[in-house]
């Protein structure tokens, strides 16, 4: 989805711009990598920069309610200091590195959910103009993807993915805000857990896996959170589908894993007013994992509709090209 908007601080005649990703998902800690098309207008112009921004749609809770909106999340400067002649076309490639918490918006080609965009600004003869909106996919990476496999052959079902703005306490979380993953519960938890919420907080030496459980109340108790978290390396080789049984496990049962450091206390409450206590096992090692297979396609992403997904992504960009307009 490209959108060629007229640069508006500079009336009619001013250049045009269009960023062009090439194909196929970036991952995070990845390369994203495209052009940005210019075509000179009715005069000649000094390009001073043309910036990109990472934007993402995010929640967030708060004493009246709860509200969305777009937030930048990262921004690069791929090219300016340059004369852009009377209808003149020129391209401008760039490739950037994605951060490594951005999130995952789809998986085995299916979207799920999660709206995230590249934004173009250029800055002309002092003036800027946020001047085209592209959609940015990403898909996971191995190990996030062997994690997300291995809940779908363990019965798991794909409930929605959101972001929620917040930090997570006692995690190496970065980014403002962070992905939540709600799965419903394979039939063997049914009757312990309404929902499990899986975020990855990826890095350069490996992802952090944060589970959260909410738990069924007893005939004597009522229902209350339960989450733990797990480090694991990018090129670990494990048996994923019993590790992530024993993460289950010890969430349900709310107990620590072998080695794990142990941080109750020094959480936080976030905007959904769960407490957030740091629970860490230390980084496995191993070879790359394999693309995952079939599974979790049909075990997980199976509830998501697409052309849902396509309509949501087509309101956030239209959303946010009236707003520059009215701030224009």
């Amino acid at each position: 989805m490209v959108f060629k908007r007229l640069l508006g601080s500079l009336g009619v005649g001013g250049p045009t711009v269009d960023t062009v990703l090439d194909p196929g998902p970036a991952l995070p800690g990845g390369a994203l990598t495209g052009q940005v098309r210019l075509r000179g207008g009715g005069a000649d112009f000094e390009i001073e920069s043309i910036t990109l921004e990472l934007v993402a749609r995010v929640e967030a809770e708060h004493e009246e309610g709860e509200s969305e909106g777009a937030v930048t999340f990262e921004r690069f400067t791929v090219g300016g200091g340059f004369r852009l002649a009377e209808g003149e076309e020129r391209s401008v490639p760039f490739s950037v590195t994605l951060p490594w918490e951005t999130p995952v918006t789809e998986l085995y080609g299916q979207a799920l959910g999660v709206v995230l965009g590249v934004r173009t600004e250029l800055s002309v003869a002092g003036a800027k103009d946020k001047g085209d909106l592209d959609q940015l996919a990403v898909g996971p990476l191995p190990v996030q993807e062997a994690v997300l496999e291995a809940l779908g052959q363990l019965g798991f079902g794909f409930r929605s993915a959101d972001l929620e703005y917040g930090r997570i306490g006692g995690t190496g979380q970065r980014l403002p805000f962070y992905q939540e993953i709600e799965i419903t519960p394979s039939p063997r938890y049914a009757h312990q857990v309404n929902e499990i919420e899986v975020t990855f907080l990826a890095g350069p030496a490996g992802v952090e896996v944060v589970l959260e459980a909410d738990k069924r109340g007893g005939l004597f108790s009522g229902g209350h959170d339960a989450l733990t978290s797990f480090t694991v390396g990018h090129h670990d080789s494990r048996d994923w589908n019993a590790e992530v049984e024993g993460w289950i496990e010890r969430l349900v049962e709310h107990r620590a894993p072998h080695g794990s450091h142990i941080a109750y206390g020094h959480g936080h409450d976030d905007q959904h007013g769960h407490r957030h206590d740091g629970q860490r096992s230390g980084p496995g090692v191993g070879t790359a994992v394999a693309a995952g297979a079939a599974g979790l396609a049909v075990g997980v992403v199976g509830g998501m509709v697409a052309a849902e997904v396509v309509d949501e992504v087509g309101d956030f960009f239209e959303g946010e090209g009236e707003n520059e307009d009215e701030e224009g």
